[in-house]
């Protein structure tokens, strides 16, 4: 079976995971722990980022090469169009997703984590051992602050990813004005890069992220709550309902989260 080295929060990994389900693979999600789990993904492939995909003896690293790995390994259902301009186009967009989307979507979702302690509690997968919990909770909130700014997360750099990203939100929908994904008819890897990597400014609806049930549906108030993106985050949700598995036995939460995730 394949196996994912993932972090469940990790908005490409997600990405790999929509993927896996869109071509109907069966897959074992294995969780790497921030520090430790990175140093034996290190020993493993040579690097500590997640998703990193193992397929027998093979490691694939990026979430692009995973995608381009399973068309070439899993051909049905491609997740690249073979039309050369409609390829193009579909790379290009995955492209800009990756270097864009997903790290404006980073700055923004570290703000929140920094200000709201029961965010962060939260956020952890359920299947987190209490000892790891009690370290991520204790980290004062000013200490992620300053460090968030020594990696350029400042508050003038969260500030214009906002505001980035409210643009990006307004064009991804005018691609979406009159055909049901950003190609036309049929979806390819565009869509489910921009729907998985969309998943840290708003969460899906449905259970697909091992997170408490309370946190389904909330994101960052500025754009979540926002009525002028509701059309593509329904977009995103219907993206979810065709294509992606929902978790199954999953365990409820025993402790609710925050009813908003607040960002200044």
């Amino acid at each position: 079976m394949l196996e994912l080295y993932q972090w469940e929060l990790s908005h490409y990994s997600e990405k790999v995971r929509l993927c896996l389900d869109y071509k109907g693979l069966q897959y074992r999600k294995i969780e790497v722990t921030p520090g430790i789990g990175q140093w034996e993904l290190f020993r493993l492939t040579g690097q500590k980022q997640v998703p990193v995909l193992k397929d027998g003896n093979n490691y694939i690293v990026d979430s692009s090469e995973i995608a381009k790995y399973l068309d070439l390994e899993y051909p049905d259902r491609p997740l690249i169009p073979k039309e050369p301009k409609k390829r193009a186009q579909a790379l290009l967009l995955e492209d800009w997703a990756d270097e864009t989307l997903g790290v404006l979507g980073r700055k923004a979702f570290f703000a929140a984590v920094s200000q709201d302690l029961s965010f962060r509690k939260s956020l952890l997968p359920l299947s987190t051992p209490d000892f790891l919990k009690s370290v991520v909770v204790g980290v004062p909130g000013d200490l992620l602050s300053v460090l968030g700014v020594g990696v350029g997360f400042t508050p003038d750099a969260i500030k214009s990813a906002i505001a980035n990203l409210k643009q990006d939100l307004e064009i991804l929908m005018e691609l979406l004005s009159d055909s049901p994904y950003l190609l036309g008819d049929e979806p390819c890897i565009a869509d489910l890069a921009v729907a998985g990597l969309s998943i840290l400014l708003k969460f899906p609806t449905g259970p697909y992220l091992d997170l408490p049930e309370s946190l389904r549906g909330k994101g960052l108030p500025v754009l979540a709550d926002n009525l002028d993106y509701e059309r593509f985050f329904a977009w995103r949700d219907r993206i979810y309902s065709q294509f992606r598995k929902p978790l199954t036995g999953q365990t409820p939460a025993t402790t609710s989260g925050p009813s908003s995730i607040e960002i200044d």
